[in-house]
């Protein structure tokens, strides 16, 4: 059984509802969740959040949270979650943020530095991933890290 399908069942276990807010991940999580049939008994859709302007207009993120924290930020993937929560009507949402590179990194921020966030209801769990493994390879590392993180949360309650 693959994590996807496990997080479906565990969805419909908990007869609960799922969005996700991406931004490094460009839809990656949302891909793989409704590659499993039936998934739409569960997911109702996905925001890819490239822009400051998409984070702060479609999920609710604040510009204060912006300009204090960065996009790169604990604080911001947990506004991008439950902003979709709020946005899509979802028991659960999942978010990502992150430099995948190969530019955009800091001393502060290298490539590599990547947030996520799981929220169902009040529950709130955060990842932070760092090192710098490719584009392509930091973007499945947080696929698959974040996608665990929700099976985790799901599997709690």
């Amino acid at each position: 059984m693959t994590i996807e399908e496990k997080i479906g069942g565990l969805l419909r276990k908990h007869n609960m509802t799922l969005s996700t807010a991406e931004s490094c991940t460009g839809g990656g999580i949302a891909a793989l969740i409704t590659s499993v049939p039936g998934s739409s008994d569960y997911f109702k859709g996905g925001i890819v959040a490239y822009s400051n302007e998409v984070k702060m207009g479609m999920l609710h993120v604040s510009q204060e949270t912006l300009m204090k924290q960065g996009a790169v930020s604990q604080e911001t993937v947990i506004e991008m979650a439950k902003g979709a929560m709020k946005s899509m009507n979802t028991d659960c949402a999942v978010a990502t943020s992150g430099i995948a590179g190969p530019g955009g990194g800091t001393l502060e921020k290298p490539v590599g530095t990547i947030w996520m966030a799981v929220v169902c209801g009040n529950e709130v769990m955060t990842k932070k991933e760092e090192g710098d493994l490719g584009r392509k390879e930091n973007v499945k590392r947080t696929i698959l890290d974040a996608l665990t993180l929700l099976s985790d949360m799901l599997e709690k309650m």
